[in-house]
């Protein structure tokens, strides 16, 4: 399909894509699929999309993973989701990284080891062949050629991404729509959140993740290469 023409859907022909993929995705995986959360704005309204489509329950594992270095609102709103959507949350902390890195001094090194091998470590370890995420196309460059069922090697599974054709426009009118809760950072001028020392208020005028550390930002391309989302 054409991304432009896409962009251009209403929000509700958006919604309908997102839960059409997220159906087809777990009735073809079963019980091998989790979803993936930040807890962030987006990974949120994936959440309640999956909640919608299956009766207004999360019937798959929701993975979390956690740096050390999140926001405590982060922490704090995750642990109120994931008790008042009775959440089967699966947490995972890179712990042995932790003994040795330098947090956020040397970015690639620290997003390896925090995020992408936390990631692959959560996938062997559940056995799961495939993980439901929440990036969009507009959100960052490096994802402007993502698909909607995406092969990944080492470990081998398939990422699932829903609301590619979301913008950050709809995503806001999604949660304003069905009254979706979200954390209390974004009403203090935080528009993409990531881990609390690389990530600051940025103005509305400006790219959605320009409050992210952008020499992270400018290798994000090698990231994804890695496994990064």
């Amino acid at each position: 399909m054409d991304e432009e023409r896409m962009f251009n859907w209403t929000l509700e022909q958006k919604e309908l894509e997102s839960k059409r993929l997220i159906g087809e995705a777990v009735e073809r995986y079963g019980n091998k699929i989790a979803t993936a959360t930040s807890f962030g704005k987006d990974s949120t309204v994936v959440l309640h999309l999956i909640k919608e489509v299956f009766g207004g329950k999360i019937p798959i594992p929701v993975l979390n993973i956690d740096t050390s270095v999140e926001f405590k609102e982060i922490y704090a709103f995750r642990d109120r989701m994931a008790r008042e959507w009775d959440l089967d949350l699966k947490i995972v902390r890179n712990d042995e990284a932790l003994k040795t890195i330098n947090i956020a001094e040397d970015k690639e090194q620290c997003c390896q080891a925090l995020k992408t091998d936390a990631l692959n470590m959560a996938i062997r370890q559940n056995g799961w062949n495939a993980l439901i995420t929440a990036i969009r196309w507009d959100e960052q460059e490096a994802r402007i050629n993502e698909t909607y069922f995406s092969q990944r090697e080492n470990p081998s599974y398939t990422r699932i991404n829903p609301i590619l054709h979301f913008r950050e426009v709809d995503i806001w009118e999604y949660i304003k729509k069905y009254h979706v809760p979200y954390c209390e950072l974004y009403k203090r001028g935080y528009r993409s959140l990531g881990c609390e020392p690389c990530t600051r208020i940025s103005g509305l005028e400006g790219p959605e993740r320009g409050g992210r550390s952008q020499d992270k930002e400018e290798i994000m391309r090698r990231l994804r290469d890695l496994g990064y989302f």
